[in-house]
């Protein structure tokens, strides 16, 4: 599987732009899977549903299925955040994993950037940051693209990725 993330400041756009690379990948008949790092405690469960009173009641994992999808959620009690390397190793093969977030990892990334949340861009300083999204022009040591534009930027990942 090839590996490439979006990353940035909270705000940037890395959601936006990750929904419309997805979509645009796959619509070229690439599959692709995403994986989405969370700073905060996030819950996909409901309280008083079956699967998370299993949960509550210790269950380490709780497979919920349908005819549709399923959802696989492991509570970490008082085990380590998993690593990205031991995440991706759970997914099935796909050509192209997209990773949101993750910043501080070393696949290469495009970083997601928007003047008006006022932050600096992390670029200078990260040689895994390959490419700048974003929505001002820049001139950089390295290709920027309007934040936009999901077409070049999709086809400079599947470039960088050898897809």
């Amino acid at each position: 599987m090839k590996i490439y993330g979006v990353t940035g400041w909270k705000n940037a756009g890395k959601t936006g732009l990750m929904e419309r690379l997805v979509t645009e990948i796959t619509g070229r008949g690439i599959t692709v899977s995403t994986v989405k790092h969370a700073h905060h405690t996030f819950d996909v469960d409901h309280p008083g549903k079956d699967s998370h009173r299993h949960r509550v009641a210790g269950a380490t994992e709780v497979l919920l299925a349908s005819r549709n999808r399923f959802a696989l959620m492991h509570e970490l009690r008082d085990e380590a955040e998993p690593t990205l390397e031991e995440l991706l190793s759970k997914l099935m093969p796909v050509d192209l994993v997209l990773v949101e977030g993750y910043k501080r990892d070393r696949h290469p990334k495009v970083e997601a950037f928007r003047a008006e949340t006022g932050n600096d861009l992390i670029a200078p300083g990260d040689p895994t940051i390959r490419a700048v999204a974003s929505d001002t022009p820049m001139e950089l040591d390295r290709p920027v693209f309007d934040l936009d534009d999901t077409k070049a930027i999709a086809d400079f990942i599947l470039t960088e990725v050898g897809l």
